[in-house]
């Protein structure tokens, strides 16, 4: 399980941890991961140029130290000073190893191969001052490795306010943080590696992201002596006459094979449609879960009620999210941020820059699993804990999409998977189903329905 947690419990660990070392230890290990990470992405030593921009803080002081790492395998590193206050001993020691430094942006040398963002670290709040501002502007087109975090977001909610540092790579140590995971400020964060440094004592994490590992652990797979009805059977209330490939969508996430039986109730030729397309589906009967909603139309209100009424877990999706007034504990409800922005009254664009905030409100006024669909869809349960997916890939933003999850999660929960494992395991597989469908290209959503039962196969072998 990859664990984010908050500054203050970070911090605490940090204090722990500097108790029992020798003084600096701790900063010369995130150095040295640092210069490590950073000489594995220029590729070569000698010939490069790096500049570090560098704030007043510890933050910065890791950018220095690991600046002097890097002059001593021969990299001509520059240091902007970007404050008053800077940490005496690692600039000494970029200088004795042959880096120079200047506050002065028009004093600086040949333009670098790559900056290194120490301006501010986790305890920094959102935006940027402007002598960052124009210090990142000056090199636009430079790639950047931030250091712990990109600098200017805010680092235990995600949100973004003002300018910050958009990151090619970002180097963090001890633990991941929520910035890294959720968004907005997950899409600054780039390609991330984390340097260990043994914290203890940090806690329980504010978010997670479950790991193939963590899949493999929690997917049903038949016994001995399964059959269909002990599997698990889910039903689909879905599709109208505006949205008949809706209902099909769904029927395909659910029919990837995680159930021993899929029921579809709707209108009779959208029946027709699914039974040709899937002919092991069969019609109206007990289950142990409803998807309901997917292009409902109409009659998404009367699906919602009927499926309510069997007293079952229930994935509610798309056109019933707006008939929900009361919650089963065990239903799941899967907008996306316009979808959710309505049911609590706000705007989008509020849903948007603080998405953790609002699937946590969300699960607590309905008192059940909110699956928030997104870039890195999360996944609330009423008691606060969240989940991070960050399987998938941008190519999965495409029509139809949410019904074949929708579909995928309501078959585990069928299956006998509590609520917030279902979401959270169901949108882990939808992803890595979407990035194998993908394969660096364009693809539909019904090509992710159809990857699903692979992504499952390699998942439970261990290929993950």
């Amino acid at each position: 399980m990859l664990r984010a947690h908050l500054v203050e419990d970070v911090r605490r660990a940090e204090a722990a941890a500097m108790a029992r070392l020798p003084d600096g230890a701790l900063m010369q290990r995130a150095a040295a991961g640092l210069a490590a990470a950073v000489l594995d992405l220029l590729g070569s030593a000698y010939g490069s140029r790096v500049l570090l921009l560098v704030g007043p803080g510890d933050n910065g002081g890791d950018a220095l130290w690991a600046g002097a790492r890097l002059a001593g395998r021969g990299v001509a590193v520059e240091a902007l000073l970007l404050a008053d206050r800077v940490h005496e001993a690692g600039l000494a020691a970029l200088v004795a190893a042959g880096g120079r430094a200047t506050r002065d942006l028009d004093d600086l040398h040949d333009a670098p191969d790559l900056l290194v963002d120490g301006i501010v670290g986790i305890g920094g709040r959102p935006g940027l001052r402007a002598e960052a501002v124009a210090a990142l502007e000056a090199y636009v087109d430079v790639p950047v490795v931030a250091v712990d975090v990109p600098s200017g977001v805010d680092v235990d909610t995600g949100r973004l306010d003002g300018p910050h540092v958009r990151a090619a790579l970002t180097v963090t140590f001890g633990t991941h943080k929520v910035a890294h995971l959720v968004d907005p400020a997950s899409l600054a964060v780039g390609a991330l590696h984390l340097v260990d440094l043994d914290l203890d004592e940090l806690g329980e994490p504010a978010v997670e992201a479950l790991q193939p590992d963590d899949v493999r652990a929690l997917l049903p797979r038949p016994g001995l002596d399964a059959q269909k009805y002990t599997r698990g059977v889910v039903g689909v209330r879905a599709g109208s006459d505006t949205y008949p490939g809706a209902a099909l969508l769904a029927v395909s996430g659910a029919n990837a094979g995680l159930v021993g039986m899929v029921r579809y109730v709707g209108p009779e030729h959208v029946a027709d449609t699914v039974r040709t397309a899937h002919p092991e589906v069969v019609g109206a009967g007990r289950v142990q879960a409803w998807v309901v909603g997917p292009g409902g139309g109409d009659d998404a209100a009367t699906m919602l009620a009927e499926a309510s009424q069997d007293g079952v877990p229930v994935v509610v999706d798309a056109d019933a999210l707006a008939h929900v007034d009361e919650a089963g504990a065990d239903w799941i409800l899967t907008p996306h941020a316009g979808e959710l922005a309505a049911m609590l009254g706000v705007e989008r664009d509020a849903v948007e820059a603080a998405p953790l905030r609002h699937a946590r409100e969300a699960s607590g006024r309905w008192g059940c699993t909110v699956l928030l669909k997104g870039h890195h869809t999360l996944v609330a349960a009423p008691d606060g804990r969240v989940r991070v997916t960050t399987t998938g890939v941008p190519w999965l933003a495409t029509a139809g999409a949410g019904d074949v999850l929708s579909g995928v999660v309501g078959a585990l929960l069928a299956a006998g998977l509590e609520p917030y494992d279902a979401a959270s395991v169901g949108s882990w597989l939808h992803g890595a189903a979407a990035t194998q469908a993908a394969a660096g290209g364009p693809l539909t959503a019904s090509r992710v329905a159809v990857h699903v039962p692979q992504v499952v196969r390699e998942t439970l072998a261990g290929l993950g």
